[in-house]
């Protein structure tokens, strides 16, 4: 409890210490604030601590230059009672450039020595710039000819989706036709067969032979088909029979059977087909 009210207090300093004379922004005090206000204040702190070394460092740098050049000055103006207020505009211009490319090429000194190897850094540089910049040129014609050639299959994609949705509208209004026609069929077939149940309903009423319902019909149809299927044979047989040498004995014995058993098909083939009629 008492760590949490040690943090709110730094995070309030910090906070007054941040906003100055301006109002701190109203914000929700609770555990979790506080620890994250807290986090921000000690980052801050580490920074604005490494900014004073920086700050103190860099001072102390610019003494020691300052120093340096007073130095210099005066070791130049012993030796050759030289001074740069001595110089005309153009050696004013040119002791200005040498020294601005001094502090450009970041060199010690002016001193030829410490010229050329920055020169030549800065040349090795220039060089690996340009080579970067071939690699990034070509870099990007790939990405230009890749952007393309993907511009050109998103628009063929993008002509084949609305192909494909087309096709999917019009198969879908298909359907749905099917459907509806789907749902009339069914709606005729159950009134079809309600109707056929009720008939058969009042024929059953009547007294109607159940054998002369829808199904026994369909029923005697297919053993209609089976009879008639089966007299094909008999007839070639007796076909067969009518072709043989005159026999009058044997002849007319076969004759009357095959006679007798076509007459027995046809009778029953007669009777099946009437009671279908009825």
């Amino acid at each position: 409890m008492e760590a949490l009210e040690e943090k709110e207090a730094q995070v309030a300093a910090w906070l007054k210490k941040i906003f100055g004379d301006h109002p701190i922004p109203q914000y929700e005090v609770n555990p979790r604030t506080t620890q994250i206000l807290h986090h921000l204040s000690e980052r801050n702190r580490v920074r604005d601590r490494d900014v004073y070394l920086v700050i103190e460092d860099l001072k102390q740098k610019a003494r020691e230059y300052e120093s340096e050049a007073k130095h210099l000055q005066d070791l130049l103006l012993e030796s050759v009672n030289f001074s740069p207020a001595n110089l005309s505009s153009t050696g004013s211009r040119y002791l200005n450039a040498l020294v601005d490319s001094a502090v450009a090429l970041e060199t010690k000194d002016t001193s030829l020595a410490s010229f050329i190897p920055a020169v030549n850094d800065l040349t090795s540089d220039l060089f690996c710039t340009k080579s970067k910049n071939e690699e990034i040129k070509l870099e990007l014609a790939k990405l230009e000819k890749n952007l393309t050639a993907t511009l050109v299959l998103e628009k063929c994609l993008q002509e084949d989706l609305k192909k494909a949705e087309l096709h999917l509208s019009t198969e879908r209004a298909r359907v749905d036709n099917r459907l509806q026609n789907m749902d009339f069929l069914k709606a005729k077939s159950e009134e079809f067969r309600s109707g056929i149940r009720a008939a058969e309903e009042q024929l059953s009423a009547r007294g109607m032979d159940a054998s002369l319902s829808h199904q026994s019909l369909v029923a005697l149809s297919e053993k209609l088909a089976e009879l008639k299927r089966q007299t094909i044979p008999l007839k070639k047989k007796l076909e067969s029979y009518l072709d043989l040498m005159p026999n009058p004995s044997l002849a007319q014995v076969k004759i009357e059977e095959a006679k007798r058993e076509l007459d027995t098909v046809e009778a029953e083939l007669t009777k099946k087909v009437n009671m279908m009629e009825l």
